[in-house]
């Protein structure tokens, strides 16, 4: 998995908790820093017609796929953006992925995948220049 060797790049140790099998194509993963904060990692993917990067992230229970939900989402979701010589990561804490209604909680459904935007990417219409200005405050490039 190219995303784990960035990972232990970016945080020197990683204590794999899961490879979450669901995700692969995602590249999913659960990971551990050396600070004991827990993280859900997926990899972004490109897309031909549409600006942004897409990535799905959602849990299996009983054959049923659903959100991550604010008990389980662990403590910050990591989203890695590789475009040939492009490289970022966004990490979103758990208190903003519920303001945005990415994981489920009392007061949200939550989402099972969305689009990412990295400062590179230009050109985005009204809706998805508002995402990317609140999730530019969790990126990084690489």
């Amino acid at each position: 998995m190219e995303s784990i060797e960035i990972l232990k790049n970016i945080f020197n140790t990683i204590q794999i908790v899961q490879i979450e099998n669901q995700n692969s194509d995602y590249e999913g993963i659960v990971f551990e820093d050396n600070k004991s904060l827990k993280y859900r990692s997926r990899l972004a993917k490109k897309t031909p017609k549409k600006n942004g990067y897409f990535v799905a992230f959602y849990e299996r229970e009983n054959n049923k796929n659903k959100p991550f939900n604010e008990l389980t989402l662990i403590d910050f979701l990591i989203i890695l953006v590789l475009d040939e010589s492009k490289k970022g990561i966004f990490m979103i804490p758990k208190v903003e992925c519920i303001k945005r209604s990415i994981i489920s909680s009392s007061t949200s459904k939550g989402k099972m995948a969305m689009r990412f935007y990295p400062n590179w990417c230009k050109d985005l219409n009204c809706t998805a220049l508002k995402t990317q200005k609140w999730q530019s405050l969790y990126f990084k490039n690489l």
